[in-house]
């Protein structure tokens, strides 16, 4: 064992608090959650089976890891699963005591099998392909089988044979004065375990005593006998610390009879938890961490291991490395010379389950554990040179992600200055290792830089060749955690339930790269047709500082652009693709008013003669709104373009589309009412006050400050708002005949967006949403009914309306928390209507100072698609991106960049 490093069951640190990174400690590369134990695992080609303590049957998908079905599978805790030969079915045993014999591609139960008997749990199943038989392994020590193929000759089942209608030991039996104990009543009926054929195992196929303690584990294999390589062999291990292999008669329906036992010599009863098989060796699992190796030809025990799992209770096998787990969360690695290659906590609890699976040419070990947890894991150094891990493009984007999240770019906080920088030197050097010509743009002092990059389209059609501006920013919002509210790492990408979590991954770090991944596949596969121009910033979330004259000072370095497109908003709910062709303007300003005399006492110098700043300012305020928040300021709405007829149709998809999903929304027209409000209606909002002096109620501050901002709507000009804004103010505090000073600052302002939905860019982006998201079913619990007439927006002003007959303002918290959610959708009792995904037209209440200005200064049109969905949590604590999102947005990008015409 000279020259493999070695691992005490705890990860090494190399001093700080991370542990020490190595290729041969298992990574996590996914984690799903459940609530409750998971306690075995079966995985195919695409999916992950978990059977869990609460008899679910969870199905995922290895590709983007999100649960597919909840299958209500069992009325006691899963025990066993296995998948035959084809992975067409899927054998699940229980504490029921039944085995369900399950579809995996429709999920419909095909047959359930009982024994004769009351046999206990089940504690295993295995299933043989080549003689269609189902064997069981019992609490009762039984082993029991039955002979698909057989299942029409024989004569079908009473249903008192039924486990579940035969006499209870407990509950039948009659207590004191004969009176029989009633049976428990409302018993929940399991909505996945109903049909399929009963099938009962007959007397003859049981074989009683199979071991002198419950069968704990089985396996099915060739290569067992060695002079009989092609047999298939039924393996055994038992709570009698026994090993025994079974010969299989098919001339009796799958009969076993007993061939031998592997001995070790030592006494009964320690017993076999796991057994694992792989070529000519078997591998048995024991009690305190001890791992038997025998050698098949022989029949003699080879070798003896220590792992640091306690009981190990699961084994699994591949890429030339043994894997291990137990009572005490660990798992161990082993290579072919038996050595330990690592030690890793893999659950906190007990470790139940594992498999290892090659999944697009890429080995994973998944393991499960009663932390109500499945955890896949990167396997990065096995052994076996047919295993080569090969990282697909996918994984390199959510590599390349890994390393993007973990730059702290916040440009709000001074101290996190230099992690800027370093965020946009990585940006950079991504799209250097692609091939794309770059620069660093710098803006002025001590505000963040722009990174440019180019990638060049086939030479052959450089004179014909669009040109695709897309615009981002590597920024994000600050994620301190000091309160402790991220279930993770704020700035360590984490892969849990389908999704990714961390900073900025949605907003905008997650579609940026998307975007790059998109454009390098076409470049590498010469297939890219245009000129795709990245300008990603990096003071976005700060009000976007000095990027509009770093942009005109480098104008000619960007060129001409036919096309803007940009991915920094999220979807209006979970499940439906949108498109963005409308973004609010904003102004953000302070309004102060300052006394000459210093802070007073109220009691000493308060008189209805003093002229306080508070309460100039509060009076002041109060004229900028009246009921239900209508600005007051002349002319402020009447810029405001009206609505039209074919925006107006826009309205009636959206709302149709919501309430199918979530009709407690409410009303269609209430709805639409609620979400052009929030679009279409500019608003005033009054933020924060700061009064100087102490904080105690008996000071008369001689400063008073408030900030406010307004939001604009297309075709008001923020320039001419600000403008009519100070003009009001100041007419306003004229009036108050105040000593006091007035001084109203514009700290910022973005122009307001409108995009024509009806162009080109638009209706290339449709058209790669619904190829690359392909139809889906339509959830309906109710018929709801298009709107019949939305009025024009204005008329809709809540100040028009009576307080008892406005509706309940409809947020993004309630779009996102009225989602089904993903995992469930599937499963609930709703009438599905085939309909094709098509992506909703929104606008948005938010700001992007940039787009408008990109229009202006390049004289090209723009559109924004939404990667993240409603509940993504951008901003927020937990923010996250579906992993699913993130590849369909690359591919819709691939789609946009090679099919998008010129102007």
């Amino acid at each position: 064992m000279a020259g493999i490093p070695q691992h005490d069951g705890a990860p090494k640190t190399n001093g700080s608090s991370e542990p020490r990174s190595s290729p041969r400690t298992p990574t996590p590369r996914h984690r799903m959650k459940h609530d409750k134990s998971i306690l075995a695992l079966a995985v195919s080609a695409r999916h992950i089976f978990a059977g869990t303590q609460g008899g679910e049957i969870l199905v995922y998908s290895l590709d983007t890891y999100e649960r597919k079905r909840t299958i209500e599978a069992h009325k006691g805790s899963v025990l066993g699963l296995s998948l035959s030969q084809d992975q067409a079915l899927l054998f699940s045993s229980a504490t029921d005591p039944i085995v369900n014999v399950w579809d995996t591609t429709s999920y419909v139960r095909r047959y359930t099998i009982w024994s004769t008997y009351d046999v206990g749990d089940i504690f295993c199943v295995a299933y043989s392909s080549y003689h269609k038989t189902v064997y069981l392994g019992a609490q009762n020590t039984s082993i029991q089988w039955y002979d698909l193929k057989e299942k029409d000759t024989r004569p079908r089942p009473a249903l008192a044979s039924h486990p579940s209608e035969r006499k209870d030991k407990f509950f039948d039996s009659t207590g004191p004065g004969g009176v029989q104990t009633p049976r428990p009543h409302g018993e929940s009926r399991l909505r996945d375990a109903v049909g399929g054929q009963s099938l009962e195992i007959a007397k003859q196929d049981i074989y009683q005593f199979a071991h002198f303690g419950y069968v704990y584990c089985m396996l099915l294999g060739r290569g067992i006998l060695p002079e009989s390589p092609e047999e298939e062999v039924l393996v055994s291990g038992g709570g009698d610390g026994r090993i025994l292999a079974w010969r299989i008669d098919q001339s009796r329906g799958g009969a076993i009879a007993k061939l031998y036992e592997l001995e070790d010599g030592r006494e009964e009863g320690e017993s076999i938890f796991s057994l694992i098989h792989d070529g000519s060796f078997l591998y048995s699992g024991r009690l305190e961490g001890e791992i038997n190796v025998w050698d098949l030809e022989t029949r003699q025990l080879v070798r003896s291991l220590k792992a640091n799992t306690g009981d190990v209770l699961s084994l699994s096998i591949g890429g030339g490395l043994l894997f291990a787990g137990g009572i005490s969360g660990y798992a161990q690695k082993f290579n072919q010379h038996y050595e330990t290659v690592s030690t890793f906590k893999a659950h906190d609890g007990l470790m139940l389950a594992s498999a290892f699976t090659m999944n697009d040419d890429k080995p994973l070990f998944v393991t499960g554990g009663n932390d109500n947890t499945i955890v896949l894991w990167n396997i990065e150094d096995c052994e076996e040179p047919a295993v080569v891990a090969k990282r697909s493009n996918n994984d390199l984007m959510v590599e390349s992600l890994n390393q993007f999240v973990s730059f702290r770019t916040v440009s709000s906080l001074p101290k996190y200055r230099a992690d800027c920088r370093r965020g946009a030197s990585y940006l950079r050097s991504v799209f250097q290792n692609f091939g794309a010509v770059t620069e660093m743009i710098n803006t002025s002092e001590p505000y963040n830089p722009i990174v440019f990059a180019k990638f060049r389209g086939n030479p052959a059609t450089a004179a014909s060749r669009k040109k695709i501006l897309f615009y981002g920013h590597y920024d994000v919002i600050a994620a301190e955690n000091e309160q402790g509210k991220w279930k993770h790492d704020p700035f360590t990408l984490t892969g849990e339930g389908g999704y990714l979590y961390g900073r900025g991954i949605s907003d905008n770090k997650g579609p940026i790269m998307a975007a790059i991944y998109a454009a390098h596949e076409l470049a590498n596969e010469q297939a890219l047709d245009a000129d795709i121009l990245f300008l990603i910033e990096g003071e976005e979330e700060s009000g976007s500082r000095g990027f509009e004259q770093a942009i005109k000072a480098k104008k000619d370095l960007i060129g001409d652009i036919d096309w803007i497109l940009l991915a920094n908003s999220y979807w209006l709910d979970d499940h439906v693709p949108c498109l963005t062709y409308g973004l609010r303007g904003v102004i953000h300003a302070t309004v102060q008013v300052e006394s000459r005399h210093p802070d007073l006492h109220s009691g000493v110098d308060g008189s209805m003669l003093l002229d306080e700043p508070l309460k100039d300012l509060i009076m002041l305020l109060s004229q900028l709104t009246g009921s239900h928040g209508k600005v007051q300021i002349p002319g402020f709405y009447d810029p405001i373009i009206p609505l039209a007829e074919d925006e107006k149709q826009l309205y009636a998809h959206i709302t149709e589309t919501l309430l199918r999903s979530n009709p407690d929304l409410g009303d269609p027209e209430e709805l639409a009412q609620s979400l052009m409000l929030r679009w279409r209606e500019a608003s005033l909002t009054i933020h924060r006050f700061h009064t100087s002096g102490p904080e105690n109620s008996t000071i008369i501050p001689r400063l008073a400050r408030a900030s406010l901002s307004l939001r604009l709507v297309p075709n008001q000009e923020s320039a001419e708002v600000a403008r009519i804004l100070t003009s009001f103010l100041n007419e306003q505090f004229a009036k108050l005949d105040s000593q006091n000073k007035l001084k109203v600052t514009i700290d910022h302002q973005a122009e307001p967006w409108l995009g024509d939905y009806n162009n080109e860019i638009f209706r290339t982006l449709e058209s790669a949403i619904k190829s690359t998201w392909g139809p889906t079913f339509g959830r309906r619990r109710s018929s709801v009914h298009a709107l019949k007439n939305i009025p024009d927006p204005l008329a809709l002003s809540p100040i028009s309306a009576p307080a008892d007959s406005r509706p309940s303002p409809t947020t993004s918290n309630t779009l996102a928390s009225g989602s089904v959610d993903a995992d469930t959708g599937p499963d609930l009792d709703l009438d599905h209507n085939f309909m094709e995904r098509k992506p909703l037209y929104i606008r948005e209440g938010g700001s992007i100072p940039s787009i408008r200005f990109l229009e202006k200064e390049f004289g090209a049109p723009a559109a924004q698609l939404p990667v993240g969905q409603a509940s993504d949590s951008a901003h927020l604590d937990n923010e996250r991106l579906r992993l699913v999102n993130l590849y369909n947005a690359k591919c819709i990008f691939r789609k946009v960049f090679k099919e998008l015409p010129t102007k």
